[in-house]
């Protein structure tokens, strides 16, 4: 018999689907998705895929607003979405939104066991404050079980004295297939998409937000450390869109000779492109649950050089065999690395295929089978707790 399984998360991510797609057609899960919202138009400019769906879902009517720093997301309908939906068990993406609570109590009460896909690690220097971190910490302790993307967030959940044996590992993924042929093609059409988007023969690439806590201004000051003829070789593109561009943009003015560029915000199909042409990515993040560009870079075939701060450093990079992993804002290491990699155009082909080969293990598929396991051993332990 399929377990019929609710899974509640914040928005419908393009990275995603393809997982939820994947459960829902594979693992002999009855899968369906509560969205909380449809986007976060004021964070993300992603389009939302809806033609790429193929499993069950609804989006909850919401209000958001921003209060200090704080992303405040009300909902309307939970609990009648779950009464309607009768799940087996319920798997929620975060413990930060008043609908997790919800959820929660509304597991407690029907006695349906109730899993946390956590991505929290200790390497995250984001500094919690006391009372948020008590009430975390109450949130963990009512939680049947865990389903985690690899080893950061599993020691997190160890440190925070949860047992071993409710925390079950479904390791983060992308759609590498879309990635990798893309990429492919892209390389087939080198000289066009150079042209066409101004970019540099050779380039270092960071892709995500623009805000300092991503580690944009460390890789800034890196790249100016380089000595100059490394410069005038190798330039540096940063896509996406946040806060500290306007500021980026005019502390690259300053730096000479060099190439930078910030192209914007860019949907999946034109990342693709920009990975591809690229020498190596950079995620010099300060604060990351897990980092899913370095995942999709690696589906490029890219080396990646990756700050400890990012929950995916400790399972997708090793240092020296398909990139580097340097101490989060240490821009003299961040310089060695970029240094250390660009020197060696023949060791980055060969890096580039050991990420190939490392993130296939981090498929859809696997993804799917992890979290069904999941399901599977807290049901047979009785819910967990």
């Amino acid at each position: 018999m399929r377990r019929r399984v609710v899974i509640a998360t914040e928005i419908i991510s393009p990275y995603r689907i393809p997982l939820f797609n994947t459960l829902a057609q594979e693992s002999g899960v009855d899968v369906h998705v509560i969205f909380l919202s449809e986007t976060d138009p004021e964070l993300r400019q992603w389009r939302v895929y809806k033609e790429d769906i193929h499993f069950s879902y609804e989006v909850l009517p919401s209000w958001r607003k921003r209060i200090r720093g704080y992303n405040v997301l009300l909902n309307g309908g939970l609990e009648r979405a779950l009464d309607a939906a009768s799940p087996d068990a319920i798997l929620f993406g975060g413990y930060n939104y008043l609908a997790s609570w919800q959820a929660l109590l509304w597991a407690q009460f029907h006695r349906v066991p109730f899993l946390l896909w956590s991505e929290s690690n200790l390497q995250d220097q984001r500094g919690g404050r006391a009372a948020v971190e008590f009430l975390k910490l109450q949130f963990l302790k009512c939680c049947s079980g865990f389903a985690v993307p690899g080893k950061s967030a599993f020691e997190y959940l160890r440190a925070k004295g949860i047992p071993a044996e409710l925390i079950l590992a479904a390791p983060n993924a992308v759609d590498n297939h879309f990635f990798t042929n893309a990429a492919a093609a892209a390389r087939r059409a080198d000289a066009k998409y150079r042209r066409d988007l101004s970019l540099p023969r050779r380039y270092f690439l960071f892709v995500g937000r623009l805000v300092a806590e991503k580690g944009v201004f460390d890789l800034l000051a890196a790249y100016a450390k380089l000595e100059a003829k490394l410069r005038e070789n190798v330039g540096l593109i940063f896509v996406g869109d946040g806060v500290a561009r306007t500021r980026l943009t005019e502390q690259a003015r300053t730096i000479s000779p060099g190439t930078i560029r910030f192209p914007g915000f860019a949907q999946r199909e034109e990342l693709a492109v920009y990975y591809a042409l690229a020498d190596m990515l950079i995620l010099p993040t300060r604060s990351d649950p897990w980092g899913l560009v370095v995942n999709e870079g690696m589906a490029c075939r890219l080396p990646v050089i990756v700050s400890r701060a990012a929950g995916c450093a400790a399972d997708l990079v090793d240092d020296g065999w398909n990139g580097a992993v340097v101490p989060p804002a240490d821009i003299p290491a961040l310089t060695k690395a970029m240094r250390r990699l660009a020197d060696g155009p023949d060791d980055l082909a060969a890096m580039g295929n050991r990420s190939l080969q490392r993130i296939l293990q981090y498929s859809p598929q696997v993804w799917s089978e992890g979290l069904a396991r999941a399901v599977e051993v807290i049901q047979c332990n009785g819910g967990g707790r």
